[in-house]
């Protein structure tokens, strides 16, 4: 395979393409309810661990609130990232130009292009485990114990970030413990100082979650245990991660960490990293669903990995699946992230509400917020009524009026209550079709009128069917809060 001569410039392009799409590209449901959460910064939220709501506060606070404003600070970590991957490759190959080829690799998944954009705790996750990466690599290459300090700050914030992150501890134990390199660390007093790092950075969560019936925890590892033994998510799973990283660069992934697991070292330090998530990951989708998004933090090491069979001659029966690997990686990763980019941006395909991003994304929201405006003012209601967090989360941020949320208060512990007196006005209930909770409506208020309903679509395809009521008579004392 002939590689890309100036990565550089490719990897540039990628990333200001990236920097495009998050200013023209409305907020994802998640990303608007995380943008709610910087609005009351607390330690630990009923989801995930606080480190989203503190980069989202920042971004707000340059460019105010505004798609790109929400996105700013995981935009930035995303070229932190890719200057990590960058020079782990060039350090763990022992080879600068594979630097730059695993760093095209990196940015090329559509794994990497979505979750470095979007808002989510995926974005900081990654960047910390690519920052992981680089100091085990350092470590490894120097034999100076202080990268030790490096390597429990970045897992420290990896933990701050999502709690998968444990992963990343856990990998580099599998290397303390089964690689001849790094077993002597065993004896030496760093990691010990790198964990004790880790630890304090993750304090304030822990505390946290210690003072609210670790309720984050509950909510994260509840699911481990659940559903019956079955094949289809694994499927699902593989095929995921098969689209995500592009289907070259995943199969050339599987190569270079096979062919590490032969190599003289026995269990060389990347895959040492990847092996305890793997593991987990497969075990979990025999009896539930992995989602598509959760090994985000895998990919750097999956591009290292990727970039070492490419750069790698290959023999017998896999000689020519891997060279065709290697030929299509880059185009066919270039193709597919265009035409992912040109849908998600411009809508290519019309496909309604059959479109994953329209689906995704608040695409026509902005007029279904208006359109509610319009009939708050008709009907003379000082708040819009609602009863699941997306909905919460867009109308707060694609419309003017104020948002109570009559139910899992759990999300919202750092928000006020809502008021007697907001709540004493009339308001608009507005839901998507099929998720209505009249019957919690009526528990707390005497009248449920509909009005006409408000249709989401892009160039004139309906993407999503929302139902008005006007909503008055509030029953007993005051409920819900007003994120």
């Amino acid at each position: 395979m002939k590689e890309p001569g100036q990565p550089f410039i490719f990897v540039a392009v990628l990333v200001a393409l990236r920097f495009v799409a998050a200013a023209v590209l409305p907020l994802s449901a998640d990303e608007a309810y995380y943008w709610l959460w910087s609005k009351h910064l607390a330690a630990g939220y009923f989801d995930h661990p606080p480190a989203i709501a503190f980069l989202i506060r920042v971004g707000t606070m340059l460019f105010g609130n505004t798609a790109f404003g929400v996105r700013l600070a995981p935009l930035l970590l995303s070229v932190a990232a890719s200057g990590f991957v960058w020079r782990a490759a060039a350090v763990l190959l022992r080879d600068e130009r594979a630097g730059g080829l695993a760093c095209l690799l990196f940015n090329l998944t559509l794994m990497v292009a979505v979750e470095t954009m979007a808002a989510t705790p995926d974005a900081p996750l990654i960047a910390c485990a690519a920052a992981f990466l680089f100091a085990l690599a350092k470590l490894d290459e120097t034999q100076d114990g202080r990268w030790w300090l490096a390597v429990g700050g970045a897992g420290g914030l990896a933990l701050l970030s999502k709690y998968t992150g444990f992963f990343l501890g856990l990998g580099a134990l599998v290397w303390l413990v089964a690689a001849p390199r790094g077993r002597h660390w065993l004896r030496s007093p760093w990691p010990y100082r790198g964990a004790l790092i880790a630890l304090v950075l993750f304090a304030p969560n822990l505390w946290w979650n210690a003072t609210h019936h670790w309720m984050t925890f509950a909510f994260q590892f509840g699911r481990i245990g659940a559903g019956h033994f079955t094949l289809r998510f694994l499927a699902e799973f593989l095929g995921a991660q098969l689209v995500l990283a592009t289907p070259f660069i995943f199969v050339c992934a599987v190569l270079g960490a096979t062919r590490n697991l032969r190599a003289p070292d026995a269990l060389p330090l990347v895959v040492a990293t990847l092996v305890p998530a793997v593991v987990y990951f497969v075990l979990h989708s025999l009896h539930d669903r992995v989602q598509g998004n959760w090994p985000c933090f895998l990919y750097p090491a999956l591009a290292v990995a990727a970039c070492a069979a490419m750069r790698a001659d290959r023999t017998g029966w896999i000689a020519a699946p891997a060279l065709w690997s290697r030929r299509l990686a880059v185009p066919v990763a270039s193709v597919l992230l265009a035409a992912c980019y040109a849908q998600a941006v411009f809508g290519v395909v019309p496909m309604g509400r059959r479109d994953p991003f329209a689906r995704l994304l608040a695409v026509g929201f902005g007029d279904v917020a208006r359109q509610v405006q319009q009939a708050a003012s008709a009907n003379g209601a000082g708040a819009i009524l609602t009863t699941d967090y997306a909905s919460t989360a867009w109308f707060a941020f694609y419309s003017g009026l104020p948002v109570v949320q009559l139910n899992e208060e759990e999300r919202w512990l750092a928000a006020p209550h809502a008021d007697a007196q907001l709540l004493g006005r009339p308001m608009l209930y507005v839901t998507e079709q099929g998720r209505a909770r009249s019957d919690l409506i009526a528990a707390h208020f005497t009248t449920m009128v509909p009005l006409a309903p408000v249709v989401r679509s892009r160039d004139g395809a309906a993407i999503a069917r929302y139902l008005v009521f006007r909503v008055q008579g509030l029953r007993g004392p005051p409920v819900g809060r007003a994120p």
